[in-house]
């Protein structure tokens, strides 16, 4: 007997951070309505063995008519973790959520509710707080040279997008939203065939949110849910590792060249060829992104390309 359709998936990844991911998964059971059927999805990405057991032992007391568990032996990035995840979901809409979340005033049911009303609109995601209780971003604009080369404030200028600082009280057509909540509707994550897998870290729902508007498809922002993201959790940018600074920029160019074109890329390249050539003087550090830039980022450098499959 095939098995009824989920109103929600919701769908974790788990690496090296069990603690954080049972929080969540407790998050999601204590906040989200029962008038909604869901499954929790979560993929362990090829943790150390001691971090995947110690969640599968939570797990296990857990209905697993709810929650499941499987395990990957590859650490394939985000969006390969959440296509691992996504053979196993069966249901009208996939939340992909951070492990590093946690849920306030059932999201899950407003995010629901909006787009039971918009047919046209594809993937929403809300209102991101900190630890603080402090609003933060949420939305962000697509890559292109003016954002990269000016800064994010070039596209509201230039282009009139949105004010990603600015306080909003109702629903707001964007370029994308959070990577840590993304609302999908299914049918229209399947049609596209969901994440690039090409990408290991970085700009996947960038990538993903470019494509559904190349098809018509809208993503909003919806202020009136919100979510805590753990921002410690999640890798500090300005502290990172120079390794994880390039899988950054590699992600990035392979989005600019995947949907601007060869031109669009070549010319970016060229400027931060200089910039980051001049930074390298300064800062020897740099010098490894520099040279990457100069040979094009290939993805046959990514990190991906180091992970080893676990026992």
């Amino acid at each position: 007997m095939t098995k009824a359709k989920s109103d929600v998936a919701i769908l974790l990844i788990n690496y090296n951070s069990s603690e954080y991911t049972q929080k969540c998964i407790s998050s999601i059971l204590d906040q989200t309505t029962r008038t909604l059927t869901y499954q929790i999805i979560v993929v362990d990405n090829a943790s150390e063995k001691v971090d995947f057991e110690n969640l599968s032992s939570s797990i296990a007391t857990l209905p697993d008519d709810i929650v499941q568990l499987h395990r990957s032996r590859f650490n394939t990035g985000f969006g390969g973790g959440n296509m691992h995840g996504i053979q196993f979901a069966n249901a009208k809409y996939y939340l992909f959520l951070n492990n590093d979340t946690l849920l306030i005033d059932d999201p899950v049911k407003v995010c629901y509710d909006f787009m039971e009303a918009h047919s046209e609109v594809a993937i929403c995601g809300p209102q991101i707080y900190n630890e603080k209780n402090e609003k933060t971003v949420s939305f962000d604009h697509f890559t292109s040279f003016a954002r990269e080369v000016f800064g994010r404030k070039a596209p509201e200028i230039l282009f009139s997008k949105p004010n990603r600082k600015k306080e909003y009280s109702k629903p707001l057509s964007v370029d994308y939203v959070n990577g840590s909540f993304m609302f999908f509707r299914a049918e229209d994550f399947d049609k596209i065939g969901g994440f690039d897998t090409n990408i290991f870290l970085y700009f996947e729902e960038c990538d993903i949110c470019y494509r559904l508007k190349k098809k018509n498809r809208k993503t909003y922002f919806i202020p009136n849910a919100s979510y805590m993201h753990h921002q410690g959790v999640s890798v500090d940018k300005t502290k990172m590792p120079i390794a994880i600074k390039v899988e950054l920029k590699r992600s990035m160019f392979y989005v600019i060249r995947k949907n601007y074109g060869y031109l669009h890329y070549q010319l970016l390249r060229s400027v931060f060829s200089i910039r980051y050539g001049l930074t390298s003087l300064i800062k020897p550090k740099y010098f490894k992104l520099f040279h990457q830039i100069l040979i094009g980022l290939p993805l046959g450098k990514s990190l991906k390309q180091k992970q080893v499959i676990q026992d």
